[in-house]
């Protein structure tokens, strides 16, 4: 039996104003540049790990413990990230995020101690899970057509990592012309040029964006006397499919971290300098609107699923080929295994969004189902840098991050055999432009 799957998040795009071609893409445009802003000063330790560790002070025990607080935060939010995405507009959610990023992010350019660092990466991790991310992801799902799906979410993550890959370029500038300085004068105005762009583009999401409160849900409300959020929440985690989606998103997104580890790799196993490690990382970054938005007109043009699924399995072996590159390559050999590996990544990473609507999820609780996706998909922000953590202190050097490397690359290989599960459930519905 086929199962025809309409698309009531289309209709209720149509509806808040959201039907034209030309607007639903600058839409787009603005969402994508706010999701580009937000995340690079949270993640400041993907460029600029060794300088952090100097520049405040810390060990690097003391700053995983930094990205767990940050990854706790996400988790405990997700799922309220999802209903409050449901009930509030997305303008509001967005700029509330960028602006407490931004403001938070001017403060921890003043080198605060250990103690506030925590306050500033806990607030970090409210804006960017319960303010910001169900937010964004539901706001661009039902911009997206049926046939866009793919497009749209690949075009989400592919501009957003052009976004942070020209901010990373200039972050990078700024660093190289104070290197001379001491650690802090030198990561000081990398800190305040990300710290004003979220404000600034901050300000422009809460120009543009449209106020697209759920009206799915309100009409529902006042038909049944009120939704009851619990409910949704029971009805949503009897589906199995969700729960597929949240282990195929959890597989995923350890590509993600992994990469957060080149620069300190790159520096110790190649004997790169700062500078040098950090333009590597860059080049990597420039990889990002390439593999996602080629992955997503890929996902469109084929199978969204079968593209993601054969993506995980190469990513999968680039990883654990790049473990045995030898410490002497030269340069250019070392930027092309970078190359690679970010294309294999960033194609990944912008499709398993994508696939969520074949779970056929209602309209009115879409952000819900994202929060709880979320909750299970991006626990890594949580476990991974304690995992990172144990190893590198059991196995320190080069050798323990090799074997985190390969911990990674097992997961995705995983990771593409549920995406195989995942379509075999899936079959028996029709998917337009599927």
């Amino acid at each position: 039996m086929t199962v025809s799957i309409d698309s009531p998040e289309r209709a209720l795009a149509e509806a808040s104003g959201a039907g034209s071609r030309l607007v639903r893409y600058f839409q787009l445009a603005v969402l994508t540049l706010a999701a580009g802003a937000l995340y690079p000063l949270l993640y400041l330790r993907q460029n600029f790990e060794n300088t952090l560790l100097q520049a405040f002070h810390i060990t690097p025990d003391q700053l995983g413990e930094l990205y767990s607080i940050l990854g706790i935060a996400y988790v405990v939010t997700y799922i309220p990230s999802g209903w409050l995405a449901d009930r509030v507009s997305s303008r509001w959610l967005v700029l509330f995020s960028l602006g407490a990023v931004g403001l938070l992010g001017l403060w921890f350019a003043t080198y605060p101690d250990a103690s506030m660092l925590r306050w500033i990466y806990l607030g970090w991790g409210v804006a960017g899970g319960l303010t910001f991310w169900s937010a964004i992801l539901r706001a661009v799902k039902l911009l997206a057509t049926d046939r866009e799906q793919g497009r749209f979410f690949g075009i989400l993550d592919g501009g957003r990592g052009l976004t942070e890959a020209v901010l990373a370029s200039i972050a990078v500038a700024i660093f190289a012309h104070y290197a001379s300085l001491a650690p802090q004068l030198a990561l000081r105005p990398v800190i305040h040029m990300y710290a004003y762009t979220c404000l600034g583009i901050g300000v422009l999401a809460g120009l543009i964006l449209p106020n697209d409160r759920n009206r799915a849900r309100e009409s529902g409300a006042a038909r049944q006397g009120g939704p009851s959020a619990f409910g949704d929440f029971l009805m949503l985690i009897r589906i199995p499919e969700i729960w597929l989606v949240s282990l195929i998103v959890l597989s995923g997104y350890q590509l993600l971290w992994a990469t957060f580890s080149f620069s300190s790799y790159i520096q110790a196993h190649f004997s790169a300098s700062a500078v040098l490690a950090g333009e590597l990382t860059v080049i990597k970054l420039w990889m990002r609107p390439i593999g996602a938005i080629g992955g997503g007109f890929l996902g469109d043009r084929f199978s969204n699923v079968d593209v993601l699924g054969g993506g995980m399995f190469a990513a999968a072996i680039a990883w654990m080929l790049f473990v045995l590159v030898p410490g002497s390559v030269p340069v250019w050999l070392l930027a092309g295994c970078i190359v690679v590996l970010g294309l294999m990544t960033y194609s990944v990473h912008g499709l398993y969004w994508a696939i969520v609507d074949r779970c056929h999820v209602p309209a009115r609780v879409t952000g819900l189902a994202i929060g709880i996706i979320s909750m299970v998909g991006l626990s890594p922000d949580v476990f991974l840098p304690m995992i990172s953590s144990a190893i590198s202190r059991r196995f320190p050097g080069v050798f323990g991050t090799q074997l985190y490397f390969t911990y990674i690359a097992v997961c995705c290989l995983a990771g593409s055999g549920l995406v195989y599960v995942f379509k075999k459930r899936t079959a028996h519905y029709r998917f337009p432009g599927r």
